[in-house]
């Protein structure tokens, strides 16, 4: 039994690890979502090159300040417009350079509508509760297996450490349900030089509802653990009291010592056998819950809730 409270603590730490990993993970990248930008190609800068720049526009002619010269470029149609890469997180969005090679980032409060930006403040607020519970129910699960504190404490240090990961579970569906709404809110309202033309759900974004869920599992398995416990205690501590009222009754009834003998030596060969005594031929009416010596009685301190 003690084997198996233990496993199921240890369940719960590693979940409440992993979930925290995972948060931790999605809120410090900027891979929510990511998608590409339909933009026009910019006019080429510096002398020709041998070597085609496919990202910008060159006139045929390197003297652009002749006006007695015609100017003309080859690109037509869709030739004109480039698809920019970029990824966007709760704090940054990073699109593609103009040539191609790297990424500029701005701040995402600078791209969300001016009179939705209290969604994201609120996204943000909730991911910042939700990690700081989320540590906290680790904290709390963590000393719960130092063998330092008693049974009765390390129930206490469960269901706090229970209750606090379910209330950062809960403030994580709220920071990522915000942070869907805030997205397509810049998607759709957003500022003309940011609004992509395709875009999809990204790896943090599954990072952050998979730290979610391992969050969830934690609390569950955490709180399972702590009533598993007390609904044992409390079976414990009635047999006892039942135990006790029988011993009672059978020093009223003022039995011969050859029953007392059998009384205390007899042992059912399963904990859950019953033993039943014969008082003149007939058993007495002392309920009919199995009967246990006083040296078969736990422990007051592993008893007792």
């Amino acid at each position: 039994m003690r084997l198996e409270r233990g496993w199921r603590a240890s369940m719960a730490l590693t979940l409440n690890l992993l979930a925290f990993a995972f948060a931790l993970s999605a809120v410090t990248t900027s891979y929510w979502c990511e998608g590409t930008r339909k933009v026009a190609k910019p006019f080429c800068t510096g002398p020709p090159l041998k070597v085609k720049q496919w990202f910008c526009i060159r006139f045929n002619s390197s003297n652009v300040n002749d006006s007695r010269l015609v100017q003309y470029i080859f690109e037509t149609g869709e030739e004109k417009f480039l698809l920019r890469k970029f990824h966007t997180g709760i704090f940054f969005s990073c699109e593609q350079a103009a040539d191609m090679n790297g990424f500029n980032c701005r701040d995402f409060s600078e791209i969300a509508p001016e009179h939705e930006r209290g969604v994201l403040w609120l996204c943000i607020v909730a991911e910042s509760l939700y990690l700081s519970l989320l540590f906290t129910g680790g904290a709390l699960m963590t000393l719960e297996q130092c063998p330092c504190f008693s049974i009765m404490n390390k129930l206490k240090l469960s269901a706090f450490a229970a209750m606090c990961t379910a209330l950062s579970g809960l403030c994580g569906m709220v920071a990522h349900m915000m942070f869907t709404t805030i997205f397509q809110l810049a998607v759709a309202m957003g500022p003309e030089d940011w609004r992509p033309k395709t875009w999809d759900y990204s790896w943090s974004y599954v990072l952050a509802w998979g730290s979610f869920g391992t969050c969830m599992a934690s609390a569950v398995t955490a709180l399972n653990r702590y009533t598993k416990t007390i609904i044992e205690f409390k079976y414990k501590r009635r047999n006892i009291e039942k135990n006790l009222l029988v011993k009672q009754k059978l020093l009223d009834l003022e039995l011969p010592e050859p029953v007392w003998d059998v009384f205390l030596t007899a042992a059912p060969p399963d904990g859950e056998a019953q033993l039943e005594l014969l008082v003149n031929g007939h058993k007495p009416t002392t309920g009919t819950r199995p009967l246990v010596g006083l040296d078969q009685v736990p422990e007051q301190g592993e008893a007792y809730c």
